[in-house]
């Protein structure tokens, strides 16, 4: 399969967990705020599921093929899943920083593959993800501090 497959199937994992993750908290989540979080949640998750096509015809565009299963994507994931229904907003929105942070440390490592295999076409799109997680992470962090 080669690097540039392995470490592109990390960072598509690493999507899908979070988009599962932001997917389930716009499920659960209660409170006085639960029209904004659901809102909120809602949006990243549509928008992490919108993204989950696109890097896949990526990985096949390098004549790799994406993951096919679950279990798949679970081997490549670095992203952690709850294992209890968090109690609060603010650990959500922990979480999902968290999760953020390990999606761009995986796409920054794709770009530089990407880069380095003068594949500027997927680098493009990589960067393209990592101005979107970048907002989100701000986002995340806003919501955290309006907590405090």
């Amino acid at each position: 399969m080669g690097e540039l497959g392995i470490i592109a199937k990390v960072a598509m994992a690493n999507t899908f967990a979070m988009y599962f993750k932001s997917h389930v908290y716009h499920w659960n989540v209660e409170g006085r705020n639960f029209s904004e979080y659901h809102g909120f949640f809602g949006s990243m998750y549509e928008e992490l599921h919108d993204a989950i096509d696109p890097m896949a015809e990526q990985i096949r565009a390098i004549d790799v093929y994406a993951p096919i299963s679950v279990m798949d994507l679970f081997h490549f994931k670095m992203v952690t899943e709850d294992v209890v229904q968090p109690t609060s907003t603010q650990t959500m929105f922990a979480n999902l920083l968290t999760a953020n942070n390990q999606v761009i440390e995986s796409l920054n490592k794709l770009f530089d593959a990407c880069t380095a295999a003068n594949n500027q076409g997927f680098a493009n799109f990589v960067a393209d993800r990592l101005d979107i997680h970048a907002k989100h992470g701000w986002q995340l962090k806003s919501f955290l501090k309006a907590g405090e």
